[in-house]
């Protein structure tokens, strides 16, 4: 059985492995020759997936910001086309990745109609929709829609499209993570130090918008509190030297982490964060957070005048909910000083981190139960036997 899984970014290249795994643990189980080839990153490559084109590094968010990418991005589109027609899958899996997915599904749609598109993870239509016909396009090239929310799940039923809630990946993710002892002890921290852990990218635009305002406020926290110490995860080899420069000239004592990602984040008494999976992760490991995001102030200006953007929440814990679990500061809201305020507050409140970590329990009992990569690659196969 040949399959074929396109995504982009870090998020969607850990998802994509965590299903890679899955995928040939269940074919095993079923005697399928089982060949996966895609568009991902080093975490597809080494479940097992040969990579067509690496994508990790081409994401943003917004229109001025991902204007460096169109032609990269073009380049992939084509690269991938041109292998899709020469070799045509039994099974065509989209990840997320909205644009770049609704154009590769459309091409398979007219030109190999005989092969099922199964879409995992689907747009955040079901959040908000500055272009609805985004869905439109999903209904007319997907044949099954894996969800892993409850809410992304309802939304599209109810537009016609045929759904199976399989529940959030992340769950399978941490069955195996540390304990904050567990974390600190492996990365050589003592129990009692104070620890704030900053996520501030997993694509380029965000060390231009988000780790300025990071790093400034890591400053002003180190000031009144001269033991604190950073952990810095980087999501790309890529990016490192950046951080480094930010590290120095903001004079931070902190330690980056390329490694030992979750260990960074379980060894933390708070996070300060960009939005994205990994506010669902911080949650899952029971830390409290700061969510902060910011986008170039043209691309919010329009968003806000032309597109009638609209958004009640921008972060994972939050949409799940729909409640506000952990701060949301976006764009002009997201100050070196309110950053602070909510810091200190989060990190010296006790009754504020056990009202957040309350909110994450009623969080975690909707995202499903553990098994959710087997259940996606129970139907993803199911459907590839279908198709031939």
């Amino acid at each position: 059985m040949k399959i074929f899984i396109s995504t982009g970014e870090v998020s969607g290249d850990l998802q994509g492995g965590m299903l890679v795994s899955a995928l040939k643990k269940n074919a095993g189980k079923r005697g399928i020759d089982l060949s996966i080839v895609g568009l991902g990153g080093d975490g597809m490559a080494a479940a097992g997936a040969r990579i067509l084109a690496y994508t990790t590094a081409i994401g943003s968010v917004g229109i001025i910001e991902s204007i460096p990418f169109v032609f990269p991005t073009w380049k992939i589109q084509q690269k991938a086309r041109e292998y899709l027609r020469s070799n045509p899958p039994d099974l065509l899996v989209l990840i997320d990745y909205l644009s770049p997915n609704l154009a590769i599904g459309s091409y398979v749609r007219k030109y190999l109609p005989q092969v099922p598109i199964i879409y995992y993870i689907g747009p955040q239509d079901w959040v908000w929709s500055p272009a609805p016909q985004n869905t439109q396009r999903l209904l007319k090239i997907t044949d099954r829609l894996l969800a892993i929310f409850q809410g992304e799940a309802d939304y599209f039923a109810g537009k016609g499209m045929a759904v199976t809630w399989v529940g959030h990946p992340l769950l399978d993710r941490m069955q195996s993570a540390p304990s904050r002892d567990e974390a600190r002890s492996l990365l050589g921290i003592e129990s009692d130090k104070l620890i704030v852990t900053l996520l501030p990218a997993s694509r380029q635009q965000e060390l231009k918008y988000i780790l300025p305002v990071m790093g400034e406020a890591g400053q002003i926290l180190q000031g009144k509190y001269p033991d604190i110490h950073f952990l810095i995860p980087v999501s790309l080899a890529a990016y490192r030297s950046t951080i480094e420069a930010g590290i120095k000239s903001y004079g931070l004592s902190a330690t980056l982490v390329e490694e030992k990602r979750l260990e960074a984040i379980a060894a933390a008494d708070l996070a300060i964060t960009k939005s994205g999976t990994v506010n669902l992760e911080i949650a899952l490991l029971n830390v409290p957070q700061v969510v902060i995001y910011r986008v170039h102030p043209l691309t919010m200006w329009f968003a806000r005048n032309l597109l009638n953007f609209s958004l009640t929440f921008m972060s994972p814990p939050n949409l799940v909910l729909m409640e506000e679990i952990v701060p949301e500061l976006l764009q002009e809201a997201a100050t070196p000083e309110r950053i602070v305020e909510e810091s200190c507050s989060l990190l010296f409140n006790e009754i504020r981190r056990e009202k957040m970590r309350a909110d994450y329990e009623l969080m975690r009992e909707t995202l499903g139960e553990v098994g959710v990569c087997d259940r996606a690659a129970v139907e993803i196969l199911a459907m590839g036997d279908h198709g031939e």
